[in-house]
């Protein structure tokens, strides 16, 4: 399976509109509950970048691939001075859960009205996530926006880590 991305990523939606926020709008705030018994709020990482990781679901393969991967992968972000945040529909118990039998070492927050997902565009048609992400830079605008149609592949780590450097210069 290829991490890299498919033909059914997308930028633009129909009638040539982007289907949510993109490059250069600012990044809509919103604080949701999450693993480690907290909340998290976007405005809580002003100054520093941030990916937002939208993923489906706890426990489907390709999100335990992901967010294993991104998890391995942390002191990388860390280094750029990155947080990431990963955002799912699912409950906090669903999440706590999820993140100890994969030893996950990445915030998983709880979209369960998915109002957060609908803000940042990231809804399929039946309402599901789409395995999504953002770069949000320290001044709080998106700088790289990536939407997966088909759910099936994800970004490696070197490519966000390309877009964070990006952002930031």
């Amino acid at each position: 399976m290829t991490t890299t991305g498919d033909s059914a990523d997308q930028e633009v939606g129909l009638a040539g509109r982007r289907p949510g926020p993109g490059p250069g709008d600012p990044a809509p705030g919103f604080c949701l509950d999450g693993t480690r018994a907290r909340e998290y709020c976007l405005a809580d990482h002003a100054g520093e970048p941030v990916v937002l990781v939208f993923y489906p679901a706890d426990h489907s393969p390709v999100c335990t691939q992901q967010l294993r991967s991104y998890s391995e992968d942390l002191n990388e972000f860390e280094q750029l001075g990155a947080s990431v945040l990963c955002l799912s529909p699912q409950d906090v118990a669903s999440h706590e859960e999820f993140s100890a039998a994969q030893s996950l070492r990445l915030p998983l927050l709880s979209d369960t009205d998915k109002a957060v997902g609908q803000a940042y565009g990231i809804l399929g048609p039946l309402g599901f996530y789409r395995r999504s992400i953002f770069v949000v830079d320290r001044a709080g605008v998106i700088r790289f926006a990536r939407r997966s149609l088909s759910n099936l592949t994800y970004l490696p780590t070197a490519e966000l880590v390309d877009a964070i450097r990006a952002a930031d210069a």
